[in-house]
């Protein structure tokens, strides 16, 4: 009995590791996505071009080309990860010496920077997803959390303890309001939420422009489309003081509380449960009596809110004013945020993950670059191939070949409600 016992973990573990469970499924992806990166670093760089093109000039070329390839793969993701999560070497020493952990951090301190608006943001995201409906305005609706934010945080003047909610709660608002357009337009019309939120992004970049060159949120005696600066009462400050060089701020516990809102309101609540009810069977939602125009708008206000939150939440955090230029091309949370909420299942702790990997490939992809001269935009070809991977399970099941129940696919209801 006791062998049994001893033996059974082992052998659950390795079932698991040989099925289709969503957990293997994504780490899977994951180690193909850096397979892929691996490829492409070997095919596009000099030196390991060079080392096999050679690799019939004498005997020992072809253990050459392999060492000169595994050297190039290896400094590219030990870069990658030495600068997104932490050096053992610097943490050994800070650990044995109590020295120079402000240095130590900073790689950690800067990815949990980028993925805090992005959790929040995504969470907007997968919860629209969840209910069936297609959210891509979400850069938008951050960048007017953003703008209204920013005018709440510069322009009023209050107390810190008065002013950070109130810039906070400014930004949402400035979310719902984008939100509110395309979620009436849809369930008033039946206007397809994909291409409204589409169109709305410009609308609002466009605002964004006017807000910061002919506003009174303009810098004062600026020309440039820059806005004033947030008050130091409205600002997130940095988690272990300004003087530690480390910028993760406040704004990880404004995260932490959407992410167990989005947990009581998808699993624990009524409205949640009819969110879900919609996103899998619209039909059926209607039947049992769910009021689909209502919980349309419902889920474009809290969608939009939350995006509109992750907007203001990276000023508050990070430049503390915005410019011309805010969430505009391609540091757009908003766009990266449907590939994050995709990513995760559109489940609130998939989604924390997904949000730490991408942060983690983008600012380990900016050392990498700076360390090694490999483009950043091997970091994006790894996210893309990620997600590829994960959104075909079956890809995964017949190259790993996996057995076991078939794994979820991601599906999105995404058809407009007059359709």
């Amino acid at each position: 009995m006791s062998e049994q016992l001893a033996t059974r973990p082992p052998r659950h573990f390795l079932r698991r590791i040989g099925s289709q469970d969503p957990i293997v499924v994504a780490s899977l992806a994951l180690l193909l996505g850096f397979v892929v990166g691996a490829l492409i670093i070997i095919t596009t760089t000099p030196a390991v071009l060079d080392a096999w093109r050679g690799l019939f000039h004498s005997w020992g070329a072809p253990g050459h080309a392999i060492k000169v390839s595994f050297d190039n793969v290896g400094a590219a993701y030990r870069t990658m990860f030495t600068g997104s999560i932490i050096d053992p070497q610097s943490f050994w020493h800070s650990l044995t010496t109590g020295k120079g952990w402000d240095t130590t951090l900073t790689p950690i301190s800067e990815t949990l920077t980028y993925a805090t608006p992005l959790v929040i943001v995504s969470i907007g995201v997968g919860i629209a997803f969840q209910t069936g409906i297609f959210n891509i305005g979400a850069n938008g609706q951050a960048v007017l959390g953003g703008i209204m934010g920013t005018a709440a945080g510069s322009m009023v003047h209050m107390p810190t303890v008065l002013h950070i909610p109130f810039t906070l709660a400014a930004g949402l608002a400035g979310g719902v309001i984008s939100g509110a357009v395309p979620g009436v337009l849809k369930a008033l019309t039946g206007a397809h939420e994909v291409i409204v939120t589409i169109m709305f992004n410009y609308v609002l970049y466009a605002f964004l422009l006017f807000a910061v060159l002919s506003t009174a949120l303009q810098q004062p005696g600026q020309q440039n489309d820059i806005s004033r600066t947030l008050d130091p009462s409205a600002q997130l400050a940095p988690l272990f003081g300004v003087g530690s060089g480390l910028r993760v701020s406040y704004g990880v516990f404004v995260a932490i509380a959407v992410v167990l809102f989005a947990w009581w309101l998808l699993d624990r609540s009524s409205l949640g449960f009819e969110f879900r009810v919609t996103g899998a069977n619209p039909q059926a939602a209607r039947a049992s009596g769910m009021n689909a125009r209502v919980i349309v708008i419902v889920v474009f206000l809290i969608s939009g809110g939350l995006a509109g939150l992750a907007g203001v939440v990276q000023v508050a955090s990070t430049t503390h004013y915005i410019d011309g230029e805010f969430l505009i091309g391609n540091a757009g949370i908003g766009f990266t945020a449907i590939t994050v909420a995709l990513l995760g299942r559109n489940r609130p702790m998939g989604i924390v993950w997904s949000s730490l990997l991408f942060a983690a490939l983008g600012v380990g992809g900016r050392a990498m670059q700076a360390t090694t001269g490999i483009p950043l935009d091997l970091a994006t070809v790894i996210q893309s191939a990620v997600v590829l991977f994960v959104a075909t399970p079956v890809l995964v099941k017949e190259i790993f070949r996996l057995r076991g129940a078939p794994s979820q696919t991601i599906e999105l209801a995404t058809k407009g409600w007059s359709t």
